[in-house]
């Protein structure tokens, strides 16, 4: 992220990692991929510093989908939640955006209308409110409300491909400001996001490149693989919806993890591993805000506006 507007037709990926103690730093760099000449963007994917073993396994990685794979619910959904305990919105916000992103959630992967005014308006809600407001307002609401419902069998796995030296990015629809405090929080080494756009410090309201779902995850976890010169065939990835069936196949090895109905028919005809984390009565509880973010980031076309005549960050 930057302090000038980005030109819309590239993707930076910025990736960092520190050794741990005793091991030598790997440093950090910036990468432009541009887009085709059709324009086709992923988004942007950006990558916090964090600890990473001595020796690590340079080829392979694991990327993680967010909402009910590595947390309960949608994150999206409770940093509106947390908005709402501070009264920058209302619970009537909060309920509009969660009623909205269940309709979108049913309408996104058949009618690409709505995907284009969910990219348009998704956070428009955020125009003129400044970037480390928002961070520390995130960091605030994933210590509160957050950091509870990850799943401790998903953050187990994770961990897992930590201590085997492979670098793990979390990849959400959510914006990326969410997913980095998330990654920063459970020592990922990254996350992949939604973008918006930033002018001398502040949000446009508008997004930059694609919104993070679908197919362009996995065009976001190819081009990531490219700039850290990944093996996507030793790579693994996470998911519960039949949404991000283009980033599970886009890897050697696929997990589904509290899978939909769709994509637990998907794992089971192409024999991939399956976890699942909940019970029935927490399942029920959780329904409606784990449901896409994607569709969240949609209820903005009309909650936006309300949240824009509230007080923003002091």
């Amino acid at each position: 992220m930057g302090g000038s507007t980005t030109p819309r037709a590239a993707r930076h990926v910025r990736v960092g990692a520190t050794a741990r103690e005793g091991g030598a730093m790997a440093g950090s760099r910036r990468v432009t991929v541009s887009t085709d000449l059709h324009g086709h963007t992923a988004g942007w994917a950006e990558a916090t510093a964090s600890p990473v073993p001595a020796r690590t396994d340079t080829c392979a990685a694991a990327f993680f989908d967010v909402d009910n794979t590595m947390m309960q619910g949608a994150s999206i959904y409770w940093f509106a939640r947390g908005l709402a305990a501070r009264r920058y919105l209302t619970t009537a916000d909060v309920a509009r955006f969660a009623w909205q992103q269940a309709r979108f959630r049913l309408l996104a992967t058949e009618h690409a209308g709505d995907m284009s005014q969910a990219k348009q308006a998704a956070l428009a809600f955020v125009e003129g409110w400044r970037v480390d407001d928002v961070e520390r307002l995130a960091e605030e609401i994933f210590d509160e409300l957050m950091a509870p419902r990850i799943w401790a069998g998903t953050r187990r796995l994770a961990q897992r491909h930590l201590d085997a030296g492979q670098r793990v990015w979390l990849v959400s629809a959510a914006p990326v400001e969410i997913g980095r405090v998330i990654a920063a929080r459970l020592g990922l080494t990254g996350a992949v996001g939604t973008v918006a756009e930033i002018v001398d410090g502040a949000y446009t309201g508008r997004l930059v490149g694609d919104l993070m779902h679908g197919p362009a995850k996995a065009e976001a976890v190819t081009q990531l693989a490219t700039v850290e010169g990944l093996d996507l065939t030793r790579c693994t990835a996470y998911s519960d919806s039949r949404n991000d069936l283009p980033m599970l196949d886009a890897v050697g090895r696929a997990v589904a993890v509290n899978p939909d109905g769709a994509l637990l028919r998907a794992a089971r005809e192409r024999g991939w591993e399956v976890r699942d984390f909940r019970t029935a009565r927490r399942a029920a509880r959780i329904a409606v805000p784990s449901t896409a973010a994607v569709g969240l980031l949609a209820g903005a076309v009309s909650a936006g506006r309300a949240l824009h005549r509230r007080r923003r960050p002091a």
